[in-house]
């Protein structure tokens, strides 16, 4: 049987590609290039991870979204993130 992708990775790994996960901006091949999941392995430990109904929410809001796929992502989307996401400490 195949190992659980979270088992390899660290607690703050699964937060961040969590966090990418959640991001409108943030396509599955940047999650992908970052920590080697594939969409279906990003959906399994979002399932594993999650409490069902955020589960089902995120699933709701991520199917068919055309930024969360690069070959269905407009041209003019040059990068993975909002200039205004990230907040200067």
């Amino acid at each position: 049987m195949p190992r659980s992708p979270a088992k390899t990775l660290s607690e703050s790994d699964i937060s961040r590609l969590i966090e990418m996960a959640w991001e409108d901006r943030t396509p599955f091949d940047a999650i992908e290039q970052s920590f080697g999941l594939s969409e279906s392995q990003v959906i399994a430990l979002m399932r594993a991870e999650l409490k069902r109904g955020s589960f089902e929410l995120w699933r709701k809001r991520v199917t068919g979204r055309a930024t969360k796929h690069m070959a269905l992502r407009s041209k003019l989307v040059e990068r993975a993130y909002c200039p205004t996401q990230y907040k200067h400490k």
